[in-house]
């Protein structure tokens, strides 16, 4: 294929694989490539929610260390706004019903929340279950620092979503 045919094919693979396309992939997004099963490395754990899914951190920050991520590509927590608090809740309880199935059942020693950017590794949405929190290693507990500039909780981001909607 030579001319504005190629040049059309290139537009239109561009337009899909690198900025979040339509249907909300980007498949220069990892995440985006797990949530879809085109990485064969990075099993999926059971969800029962369709537009979340979850798998295990590849750093594990905890012995339960798992990341819950939506299917469509959504950019960091600093770009979300009011209408995505169920979302967060959703995430959240995703989380909680993985930590379940894989036998942990103290929900009072559980960490979940977000790296505030420019502290995030990738740009897609993406919740970090970490349990138990207490066992949380050194750089782990830097890392996953509570009332940080890097770190902030799902609880701390419902709450700053819902400040925001009541500012305005």
């Amino acid at each position: 294929m030579a001319g504005p045919e190629a040049a059309g094919a290139a537009a239109a693979e561009r337009s899909e694989g690198g900025n979040g396309g339509r249907d909300g992939y980007d498949g220069k997004c990892v995440f985006c490539r797990i949530a879809r099963r085109e990485e064969p490395g990075t099993a999926l754990l059971p969800c029962e929610d369709e537009d979340l899914v979850c798998f295990r951190d590849i750093k594990p920050g905890a012995p339960h260390h798992y990341l819950v991520v939506p299917v469509k590509h959504m950019g960091n927590c600093k770009t979300l706004k009011t209408e995505h608090i169920p979302l967060v809740k959703r995430m959240m309880e995703v989380g909680k019903a993985v930590l379940q199935k894989n036998n942990f059942n103290d929900l009072n020693d559980v960490r979940m929340g977000f790296h505030w950017p420019p502290f995030c590794s990738i740009a897609h949405l993406h919740l970090h279950v970490l349990a138990p929190a207490s066992q949380l290693g050194f750089f782990s507990r830097l890392y996953y620092r509570i009332n940080s500039y890097w770190f902030i909780t799902a609880e701390q981001l419902i709450e700053r979503l819902q400040t925001e909607n009541a500012a305005s």
